[in-house]
């Protein structure tokens, strides 16, 4: 049969939205993966009436239901208790969870209080799930037509639970595999990729094709359902092959690839070294270069040239230019980039400059516009932007100056046309 899967979220926080619920991203993610089909994803507060009228609904519409969050010590870690209940459960105390919870206070030398013990009280008939990341077990059971697991709620311990603990015990619903390629797209919006594609998505019915806007940039997901991994494949292969003989190199990477990645492993497969002389992305680029393990062996370092005067006394910057045009022009922009290679000493460099908002600049140019330039052995391009669509947000601005520079370079090392796209 075809199991339906709803995900219900426990913890006042999600509701006040002071804690974004991440765990149901990566549940999604790797329930597809085992086959099982997530219908419905719902949060509920620390309440038991509410908490309890949740699980009621989710065992009216699902069959798997699956829950993080209140399993901890304190009295409004609910779940356990209120899960039972609508199932008809006692519960059982575990000495063998009790045991791994005081064993995990004395390996990280903090004092236990007893209430950490309620953690071990779990419904009776259930599989314990172990958590070596934390002190409250999840658990597992099966009732009537209903399987039922119980996770956790901070990411550091729901994730890897999951994985471990709780997918091999779903296994056991697993019909066949869903398996999904993803391909990163920067340089055309959602619209645009869905008007080249539409006849062929509204083709297709297993694999799937549907885009995703993301946040500058977007992506286009194929999924197919077979019975295993190589069958799902062999129905993926043909589409993707289709897709990027239309898209070509707009198509910068794969899975969890993203600009920056891609350009950090392209330099350092090179062996090349990386600048940036930023203004309105103020250190951006290079966050996102040095958020990556191995940035230290390509970026050589930044400049945040955020005055005129950096610009020129650190950079090199002309002051005729800047009074003469501004700092929002090409040839600032150009001139940036130079100046942070010929400073860091590194292979190539890039820059920005602009107005990010929310108001035009002293000499009138609108929010939006943003130069990026890239200075490298063999030339020095720059790209004009006009991220008007973008005005409403000044840290979209930002984003969009940032993906555009680290495009730049990815288009560089791959002996791309560099200037537009």
């Amino acid at each position: 049969m075809s199991h339906i899967v709803e995900l219900l979220a426990v913890g006042t926080e999600l509701l006040l939205g002071n804690t974004v619920n991440s765990d149901a991203q990566m549940l999604a993610r790797e329930l597809s993966a085992l086959g099982l089909n997530v219908y419905y994803h719902s949060v509920v507060g620390d309440n038991p009436e509410r908490l309890s009228q949740s699980v009621e609904l989710a065992k009216s519409r699902a069959d798997v239901i699956i829950t993080t969050g209140g399993l901890g010590p304190t009295c409004d870690d609910l779940t356990k208790k209120v899960v039972a209940q609508s199932f008809g459960k006692a519960m059982v105390y575990h000495p063998e969870c009790a045991d791994a919870i005081r064993s995990y206070f004395a390996c990280s030398g903090r004092a236990m209080t007893e209430n950490n013990l309620q953690q071990a009280w779990l419904p009776e008939g259930c599989t314990v799930l172990e958590n070596r990341w934390g002190t409250a077990p999840g658990c597992a059971f099966q009732s009537g037509r209903h399987f039922v697991v119980m996770l956790p709620g901070p990411p550091r311990e729901c994730i890897p639970m999951f994985k471990e603990a709780a997918a091999p015990w779903l296994s056991q619903l697993s019909e066949g595999v869903i398996c999904s390629h993803t391909l990163r797209i920067f340089g055309w919006g959602e619209s645009q990729v869905e008007s080249l594609l539409r006849d062929r998505m509204n083709e297709l019915t297993n694999p799937t094709l549907a885009p995703y806007a993301k946040e500058g940039e977007m992506e286009l997901r194929i999924t197919a359902k077979a019975a295993d991994q190589a069958a799902a494949e062999a129905l993926i292969a043909p589409v993707e092959r289709e897709v990027r003989g239309l898209l070509g190199d707009l198509i910068y990477g794969t899975g969890e690839d993203t600009l920056e990645k891609v350009v950090l492993e392209g330099m350092k497969a090179r062996g090349l070294t990386l600048g940036t002389a930023e203004s309105c992305t103020g250190g951006l680029i290079a966050k996102r270069v040095t958020d990556l393990p191995g940035s230290s062996a390509v970026l050589r370092g930044g400049v945040v040239s955020y005055t005129n005067e950096v610009k020129t006394n650190v950079l090199g910057v002309s002051r005729q230019l800047l009074e003469e045009q501004g700092a929002v022009c090409a040839e600032v922009a150009r001139a940036m980039a130079q100046g942070a290679r010929r400073v860091l000493g590194c292979d190539a460099a890039v820059s920005a400059t602009g107005v990010a908002g929310p108001d035009r600049d002293e000499r009138g140019n609108p929010v939006g516009l943003v130069y990026v330039a890239l200075a490298a052995p063999d030339g020095c391009w720059v790209r004009k932007l006009n991220l008007a669509g973008a005005s409403d947000r000044r840290d979209r601005v930002r984003i969009m100056a940032a993906n555009h520079a680290l495009d730049m370079i990815r288009r560089w090392l791959a002996g791309l046309e560099i200037e537009r796209i």
